[in-house]
Protein backbone atom coordinates (compact mmCIF):
# COMPACT_ATOMS: atom_id res chain seq x y z
CA UNK A 1 0.00 0.00 0.00
CA UNK A 2 1.22 3.53 -0.74
CA UNK A 3 2.60 5.72 1.77
CA UNK A 4 0.79 8.87 2.88
CA UNK A 5 2.91 10.81 0.61
CA UNK A 6 2.72 8.89 -2.07
CA UNK A 7 -1.19 8.55 -2.08
CA UNK A 8 -1.40 12.22 -1.74
CA UNK A 9 0.85 12.96 -5.06
CA UNK A 10 -1.26 10.12 -6.73
CA UNK A 11 -4.05 11.82 -5.81
CA UNK A 12 -2.11 15.31 -7.23
CA UNK A 13 -1.68 13.90 -10.52
CA UNK A 14 -4.88 12.07 -11.32
CA UNK A 15 -6.87 15.33 -10.21
CA UNK A 16 -4.52 17.38 -13.00
CA UNK A 17 -4.66 14.99 -15.74
CA UNK A 18 -8.55 14.85 -15.33
CA UNK A 19 -9.20 18.30 -15.10
CA UNK A 20 -6.56 19.11 -17.87
CA UNK A 21 -8.40 16.02 -19.71
CA UNK A 22 -11.86 18.04 -19.33
CA UNK A 23 -10.51 21.21 -20.96
CA UNK A 24 -9.13 19.72 -23.56
CA UNK A 25 -12.42 17.90 -24.21
CA UNK A 26 -14.38 21.20 -24.12
CA UNK A 27 -11.23 23.10 -26.53
CA UNK A 28 -11.33 20.55 -29.15
CA UNK A 29 -13.19 16.97 -28.45
CA UNK A 30 -11.89 15.16 -31.33
CA UNK A 31 -7.89 16.33 -30.75
CA UNK A 32 -8.32 15.84 -27.25
CA UNK A 33 -9.81 11.93 -27.90
CA UNK A 34 -6.70 11.54 -30.08
CA UNK A 35 -4.21 13.24 -27.65
CA UNK A 36 -5.54 11.42 -24.54
CA UNK A 37 -6.49 8.20 -26.16
CA UNK A 38 -10.10 7.95 -25.22
CA UNK A 39 -12.68 6.92 -27.17
CA UNK A 40 -16.21 8.63 -27.31
CA UNK A 41 -17.63 7.21 -24.25
CA UNK A 42 -14.83 7.79 -22.49
CA UNK A 43 -14.68 11.48 -23.28
CA UNK A 44 -18.83 11.40 -22.60
CA UNK A 45 -17.70 10.40 -18.99
CA UNK A 46 -14.93 12.90 -18.46
CA UNK A 47 -16.73 15.65 -20.10
CA UNK A 48 -20.86 15.26 -17.46
CA UNK A 49 -18.35 14.40 -14.23
CA UNK A 50 -18.70 17.30 -12.07
CA UNK A 51 -16.03 19.07 -9.55
CA UNK A 52 -16.87 16.61 -6.79
CA UNK A 53 -17.35 13.87 -8.82
CA UNK A 54 -13.86 14.56 -10.07
CA UNK A 55 -12.13 14.87 -6.58
CA UNK A 56 -14.34 11.97 -5.59
CA UNK A 57 -12.34 9.94 -8.58
CA UNK A 58 -9.15 11.44 -8.25
CA UNK A 59 -8.76 10.12 -4.40
CA UNK A 60 -8.04 6.75 -5.42
CA UNK A 61 -4.85 5.03 -5.03
CA UNK A 62 -4.86 4.12 -8.42
CA UNK A 63 -2.87 6.56 -11.14
CA UNK A 64 -5.56 7.30 -13.70
CA UNK A 65 -3.83 8.18 -16.94
CA UNK A 66 -2.06 5.36 -18.78
CA UNK A 67 1.08 4.79 -19.82
CA UNK A 68 0.80 5.00 -23.82
CA UNK A 69 4.16 3.81 -24.50
CA UNK A 70 3.82 -0.27 -24.42
CA UNK A 71 6.02 -0.95 -27.66
CA UNK A 72 9.88 -0.62 -27.21
CA UNK A 73 10.17 0.37 -30.69
CA UNK A 74 7.95 3.60 -30.18
CA UNK A 75 10.33 4.39 -26.82
CA UNK A 76 13.22 4.12 -28.73
CA UNK A 77 11.79 6.56 -31.42
CA UNK A 78 11.70 8.96 -28.48
CA UNK A 79 14.86 8.69 -27.07
CA UNK A 80 17.30 8.82 -30.35
CA UNK A 81 19.50 11.62 -31.04
CA UNK A 82 17.13 14.77 -31.80
CA UNK A 83 18.50 16.05 -35.01
CA UNK A 84 15.56 15.14 -36.80
CA UNK A 85 13.30 16.57 -33.94
CA UNK A 86 10.10 17.64 -35.81
CA UNK A 87 10.22 14.30 -38.17
CA UNK A 88 10.70 12.89 -34.70
CA UNK A 89 7.84 14.36 -33.25
CA UNK A 90 5.52 13.79 -36.62
CA UNK A 91 6.17 10.00 -36.38
CA UNK A 92 5.59 9.79 -32.64
CA UNK A 93 2.35 11.75 -33.14
CA UNK A 94 1.84 8.93 -36.05
CA UNK A 95 2.45 5.46 -33.94
CA UNK A 96 0.23 7.21 -31.32
CA UNK A 97 -2.87 8.07 -33.47
CA UNK A 98 -2.60 4.61 -34.82
CA UNK A 99 -2.47 2.74 -31.38
CA UNK A 100 -6.14 5.57 -30.25
CA UNK A 101 -7.38 4.26 -33.64
CA UNK A 102 -6.68 0.69 -32.47
CA UNK A 103 -7.84 1.18 -29.28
Amino acid sequence: MPSADASREIADLNLTYMLLAQKLLREDRAAAMLRLGIGAETADLLLAMSMGEVVKLATSNFVLCGFRLHDLPIARTVMQDARECTLQQAHLSIVLAGQAAAA
